[in-house]
């Protein structure tokens, strides 16, 4: 039985190493992001999926920015110190590309770029260059596919050493392109820069290969916002938009509800269970899951949290690194930070603000507190205008509240300090040491002392 025909390695050349003039910024063009991300992780994202042996990324302006960027990633990194042309772009990688392998050609500005695409350009490329092209009713600025009468492509024309007959085809070049890398290495070392730019074109390729009779197929894709790159900050907004409309209509897709599909911003992975809804202007950041029947209001910030089944998120609530359990009522105007979590059937109301904060089952803060490095009961009910003293200057100290209690309005809780079950904190009361469980406590100063010798607290070396 003969055995299938085994692939090729896979070897992926990212090129990476344009300054971004346009962009009119200090940070290398492909750090700035699109939904959270930056533009060369998107593309570096895309490489990953096609399984490749080597990625291959060539960088130049801010390289150094770049490369610590993705320091955690396997890539082999090359320095493209002047800038050529992306022929010459390609030759600096030569050294790392195998023998006998397969290269794909993929672009650092170009963060939509389509995986099947190049899956579909990748099968080709045993013995075939394979480029990815489209039409573009104005085509100015682009390379033009020129093809032959029998449809078949004979060169690649950059626009500005295009004839006037040429500058009419509407058929462009993306850049992205597939082959042996056998063939590769020997056509890189055949270009030369005799053109209107004075540089080393990728594209040359094209015709050597037709002279060396290998076949050159250009698959044109529809899809013109998976290969258009990016150059200025009009650019990176318009890609912003196609990119969160992808988003909004894949939500819209699993049954999510948006109100409008065209304001919302998911800057992260957004995962979402049945009838779910969303308010207009929500920004999810980093990693967020939202269960079933949950409900987003209007203008919420939501950064790396899990928000359980049938819990209300109302209007300007911010949450960060927070669980919120089920049937649980957040907000308006209320801002969880990191380390909070609530239990199923809790309530925090406008102009309350928790962190590092444990809630248990059905425990309201329903008014303008705040409640950081605490630890609260079941059936808590705290009032408005409560604090929890967490820091004395120098230390943050931790407060215990236990099931049942009732703390009255304006107060204040020292930290450390516990508040045992079934408790009572009478209104304006500042408790600085424990409260026995059940009873009512009152804490009120009846005259205003000042201790003039007194000493700030001395921060803890760690």
């Amino acid at each position: 039985m003969t055995a299938p025909n085994k692939r090729p390695a896979l070897n992926i050349v990212i090129l990476a190493a344009g300054k971004g003039t346009r962009m009119h910024s200090n940070v290398p063009k492909v750090l700035h992001e699109i939904g959270g991300k930056s533009i060369l992780a998107r593309v570096i994202a895309c490489a990953k999926l096609l399984k490749p042996q080597k990625i291959i990324v060539v960088w130049g302006f801010g390289g150094e920015i770049v490369r610590e960027a993705f320091a955690h990633e396997n890539i082999i990194w090359v320095n493209q110190a002047e800038q050529k042309g992306t022929g010459h772009a390609v030759q600096q990688a030569t050294p790392h590309l195998d023998a006998n392998a397969n290269s794909l050609i993929l672009l650092g500005d170009v963060p939509l770029v389509d995986v099947e695409a190049c899956k579909s350009l990748i099968e080709q490329a045993n013995n075939t260059l394979a480029i990815l092209s489209f039409n573009k009713p104005d085509p100015t600025g682009y390379g033009r596919i020129v093809r032959n009468d029998l449809g078949d492509v004979n060169a690649i024309v950059e626009h500005k050493d295009a004839t006037q007959a040429q500058r009419q085809i509407t058929e462009v070049n993306t850049g992205i392109m597939a082959m042996p890398n056998a063939k590769l290495t020997n056509w890189l070392s055949r270009l030369n820069n005799n053109n209107a730019q004075g540089e080393y074109y990728l594209t040359d390729i094209v015709e050597f290969a037709v002279l060396d009779n290998i076949d050159v197929v250009a698959e044109i894709t529809s899809d013109e916002w998976s290969v258009t790159g990016i150059n200025s900050k009009t650019d990176l907004s318009l890609i912003e938009r196609i990119y969160q409309g992808r988003v909004a209509q894949q939500l819209l897709l699993q049954g999510v509800t948006l109100k409008d599909p065209a304001r919302l911003d998911v800057r992260g992975n957004l995962r979402c269970g049945r009838d779910v809804e969303i308010d207009v202007n929500c920004v999810f950041e980093g990693d967020v899951t939202l269960g079933d029947d949950v409900k987003i209001a209007a203008n919420c910030v939501i950064k790396n949290a899990a928000i359980a089944s049938k819990a209300q998120i109302l209007p300007f609530t911010h949450i960060e690194d927070a669980l919120i359990g089920e049937n649980s009522r957040i907000g308006p105007y209320a801002r969880l930070r990191p380390g909070t979590t609530l239990a199923a059937d809790t309530h925090v109301g406008n102009f309350v603000e928790l962190k590092n904060t444990q809630v248990e089952t059905a425990s309201k803060i329903n008014h303008l507190s705040y409640v950081g490095d605490a630890t609260i009961g079941k059936n808590v009910n705290i009032g408005a205008g409560t604090i929890t003293c967490n820091y004395d200057g120098a230390n943050k100290h931790r407060t215990i509240i236990e099931d049942g209690v009732f703390v009255g309005s304006d107060t204040q809780l020292i930290a450390p300090v516990t508040i045992g079950k079934e408790a009572t904190i009478a209104a304006g009361s500042t408790i600085t040491k424990d409260v026995p469980a059940a009873g009512l406590t009152v804490c009120r100063a009846k005259e205003q002392k000042t201790y003039a010798n007194w000493q700030r607290p001395q921060k803890i070396k760690k």
